[in-house]
Formats: structure tokens, sequence, C-alpha cells
């Protein structure tokens, strides 16, 4: 039984008939005026589960048509009045019903996902690591506790939970509980929204914990997220696939490869290319760093490869390009793929000579630098479109490296927008916001076109516009398009026109939701605790719902 976050959990019996209605006499009563007296019943024979209506006034409907007699299959929907009642087909907690192969516990945490993102609420993936010969009895002893509405699968010798429909805090004490009672184990533990909202970063990240606990301990995914100073940079690193690429870059940086570093404008290029440098044998020499795209054609050669007095008007004296300046240290060339051809031409010598000709000068000089290079472009369709230079493209691709953008690094938003806010703070002179769940929610599931670069603004603009202790999600109205935001299942090209007299179910739970809330502060006095305890809604999601529907007690 689901109303708003909270719900109800009828386990059905493996054999016999459950009635649903309005009267106490009913195994499931519903305190609702549109149920019937006796509504309908459940018929339940060898773990199948049929809904039989009883001729009631409004109607059962599953999945939003009115049904008569039906089967039901695991997921469904069963609208009965103005309660909804969701069909799982555990019908006990049974390790058989429980246990399933590991692509059906993704679907149904893709499912469960799609309510967390659409209805605020939250979930767990857990990760068990279990040595080969307590796999048989911990499966057994984890199976044993899991709830009906949650699901297990093995992952090679890791056992995964998916715990629905929970609070973090309420996971993270069962999982803590079976780790301590079954020292054998590792476990990790990842919560949506708060490490991500995608079933990838959430298995990640719950695998990524359990690598690092101890045998009878619990690691949390946000525990996993480690800094990296490079210079007076610093990057956070916390989602699998920055784990990787940075594993990429500190091997890559001993070496004196030419690296071009890939990736969308915002992504993280520079801080990468920085990485390669602080983590190199140059680290002590200078890092010079140069934006080709921001500077104009007349004054891209010299920046690069120095003048002498009076080579050009304005020339008044003699000026080092980046090569001579980096000597025995790093050259940064950003948006490379935005070069001229000939200036791609005059870059092409001096990789391929190790020597510079300032402008106005005769004399080559030799240099000592890594050069690394960065763009946003794909420089191959730019090399078949003539614009870049194939010779050129070999000479700086010695290494090649991705950078993966923000929304496939879902981990890493709450990380990174949690660091921001407290440098946007610190330099405004105050303590930084914090962030709510709900706030959390809605940075996860935003697509970020403008990679970190606009997470780090909206931050900034939080930072110095929030008067309150608490970032929440009516704060970030207007700052993220709802055309931008990522949801777990595309719609159809062509969707099917709707029905008459039905709506979509997230509307009407919705509204069910704000009615419920009111009414329960009525009938409390406006005693917030009360009226929580009241509808079963722990009090910090009842406070949480409270301001997102502008409810005042």
């Amino acid at each position: 039984m689901l109303d708003g976050d909270a719900s109800w959990r009828v386990a059905l019996p493996r054999e016999g008939t459950v009635v649903i209605g309005r009267v106490a006499e009913c195994d499931i009563v519903l305190a609702d005026t549109a149920a019937s007296r006796h509504h309908a019943r459940l018929e339940v024979n060898a773990g199948r589960a049929t809904v039989v209506d009883q001729g009631s006034q409004n109607g059962t409907l599953v999945n939003n048509q009115r049904v008569v007699r039906q089967e039901l299959a695991d997921g469904d929907i069963l609208t009965i009045g103005t309660a909804i009642i969701v069909f799982h087909g555990a019908l006990s907690p049974e390790p058989s019903r429980l246990l399933v192969s590991l692509a059906e516990l993704r679907r149904q945490l893709g499912r469960e996902l799609e309510r967390v993102i659409h209805r605020g609420s939250s979930l767990a993936i857990a990760c068990l690591r279990v040595a080969a010969d307590d796999r048989a009895r911990i499966e057994r002893e984890v199976m044993s506790r899991l709830r009906p509405l949650d699901l297990a699968a093995w992952d090679g010798e890791q056992l995964v939970l998916l715990l629905a429909d929970g609070e973090p805090d309420e996971s993270e004490r069962v999982v803590g509980e079976l780790a301590a009672a079954l020292a054998a184990i590792r476990a990790g533990l990842a919560t949506a929204p708060r490490d991500g909202c995608s079933a990838s970063a959430l298995l990640d990240g719950a695998r990524a914990a359990a690598a690092l606990a101890a045998p009878g301990a619990l690691v949390l995914a946000g525990a996993t997220s480690r800094t990296l100073a490079l210079g007076d940079r610093v990057a956070a690193i916390a989602d699998a696939a920055m784990s990787r690429l940075y594993g990429l870059v500190e091997r890559l940086a001993a070496s004196e490869l030419t690296v071009l570093v890939h990736g969308e404008t915002g992504s993280g290029k520079e801080l990468v290319a920085a990485a390669l440098h602080y983590l190199s044998p140059r680290a002590a020499a200078p890092r010079v760093a140069i934006n080709c795209a921001a500077l104009p054609e007349n004054l891209v050669e010299s920046e690069l490869f120095g003048y002498e007095r009076g080579a050009f008007s304005g020339a008044a004296s003699a000026r080092a390009g980046i090569f001579e300046q980096a000597r025995g240290g790093t050259v940064f060339l950003d948006e490379v793929g935005e070069l001229s051809p000939l200036t791609q031409a005059k870059l092409l010598r001096v990789l391929e000579t190790r020597r510079v000709v300032r402008l106005g000068d005769a004399r080559e000089i030799a240099i000592d630098v890594r050069v690394v290079a960065a763009t946003n472009r794909d420089l191959k369709e730019e090399i078949k479109a003539g614009r870049f230079r194939q010779d050129l493209y070999f000479r700086l691709a010695g290494a090649s490296i991705w950078v993966p953008p923000l929304r496939d690094r879902p981990r890493e938003v709450p990380i990174l927008a949690v660091r921001f806010l407290a440098e946007a703070a610190a330099r405004a002179g105050h303590a930084p916001p914090r962030l709510s769940e709900a706030a959390i929610q809605r940075l996860a599931v935003h697509a970020w076109p403008g990679n970190v670069r606009e997470l780090k603004n909206v931050c900034e603009y939080l930072a110095a516009t929030v008067g309150s202790e608490l970032v929440d999600e009516v704060h970030l109205d207007g700052l993220l398009g709802d055309d931008e935001v990522r949801l777990p299942a595309p719609s159809p090209a062509k969707p099917e026109p709707p029905v008459a007299g039905f709506r979509p179910i997230a509307e009407e739970l919705e509204e069910l939701e704000r009615r419920r809330l009111r009414e329960a502060l009525d009938a409390t006095g406006g005693n917030q605790t009360r009226a929580a305890r009241a509808i079963a809604m722990p009090l910090r999601t009842f406070l949480n719902r409270l301001k997102r529907y502008g409810i005042r007690p």
C-alpha cells in the first residue's frame, strides 16, 4: 500500500483469500469513502494471485484499466478509490522468491528509480563481498532477513541487494547490522538520490565501497571519494569511470608521451592536463597553458613561439614564447583544434624538431618540454573536412584520453556541489548552506549540458542568494531547465492519445499526498511529529514535503 513516501506492506498467504474494503472485518481496511464495504478480494493459489472486483460502486483498476477479474503480475498497480496497491510476486520472504538474476535485479532497480525520481523517495543498493566457502551459509542468512519488496542477486562472488522503499539511515542500519552479524562479509552501500539516480552509479558505488570495507564492516559509497591536489587545483574523484581515468593518467604522467585530451566543454579536461604535469617527474618545473581559441590569430604565433624586438609594430622588447617559458616542464595547448592551418604547420615543425624560432629571428632554440593538448572537437572529423592536419594529429595523440561528461559521472554531482558551495561561501565569509535530499535529487537527474562549469556556476549563485541554512529544490527553480532533465526511460516517439477520464498516476499520487499532509496536520492541531506518525511517514520526509507543497502548519 503506497501513500506518498509511506508504505504499508501486507504479506499475502501462500494459499487463501484476502478481502479489501472499507469495513473493519476486511483483511485490508481502506479508510476511504470511495471504497466499497467489501470492494475486492485477492485469491492466492500456489503463489499466483488474482484480483476479483466484488461489485464495487467505483470499480477496481489494474494499471489504470477497470477489471472484474484479472491475474496479477509482479509490479501491477491496483487502484481502489484513492488507495494505490503495488503487487509484488514475492508473496513471502522465501529465498527462492527473493533471489533473482542480476539482470532481473537491474530491471527492478530501473523501475524503482523511476519512483525515486518522480516521487522524491529513496532506495539503497548494498554489495556484500563473500568468500567462496561461505556463500551458501551467508545466502541463507541474508535471504531470511530481506523484506518482500527487497531483492538479491549474485554478481560473481558478490551478493547485490536491492533495498526498496527505505530511508537512507534505515538501510544503513540494516546492512550495518548484517555485516556485523556475518563477520566474513565486507559490505558497501549506495543510496539514491544521495549517491546517484542511475543503476550503474549505484551499483558502481556499492561495489567500490565494499572493496574498501574490512571483514564484518560497512563502508558507505560517499566514503570512496578522494581528492587529488594538483598545484592550486583539487580534483574530486568518486565515480568509477573517473577512478579508472585518473589511474590511466597516473601511468601516463610518468612517461614523456604527448597526450591529447578529448571531452566536452567544461568536463574537466584542464584538470586532467594538470594531473599529467603535477604527477610527472616534471612537476617542479613550470606548467604553461594557452587557450588557442581565446587569442586573435595575429597573436597566437607570438604567444607560442615568442618574438624579437622590432619583429612587429609594438614589439618594444624580446619575449620568450610558452615553449621557452616552460623549459623542463609542460606546455598545455587548450582548444588546439582552433589553430589556423598556418599555425598548425609551424607547431608540427616544433614538435618534430624540438626547436622553436622566434618571430623576427632566424636562430633555432632547443626546447625541453612535454606537450599536452585538449579539444572539444572531433579532430578525426576535422581532418576529413580538411580543417586539421593529420600529421599534427598523430604528433599530438601519442596517447589519447576521453573525459566523460558530468551526466555520465552522477556520483560526483553531490560531492562537487557540496565542495563548490563551501568554496563560494568561504569567499563570501559565511557558513555554507546544506543541500536537502530533494535538492540533491534534483541535481542528480539534471543533464548538465555545461558540465562541471555549469554546476559550479549554479553553486556560486546558490551560495550568494540562499538566505537560509538549507538549499531545497525550490531554490533550483529557474536554474535547471526541465528540458535538460534525464528520465529513466524515453517517451515513445508517437505517444498514444490519453484515455478520457484518466491522468498520470504520478499526478494523482501527488494530489493525494498533498491532501493527506493537510488532513494529518488538521487532525493533530498542527503538531508535525504526531501528523507524520499518523500517516506513517518519516518526520524528515514529512517536513520536506511540507516545504515542497508550501503547506504551513
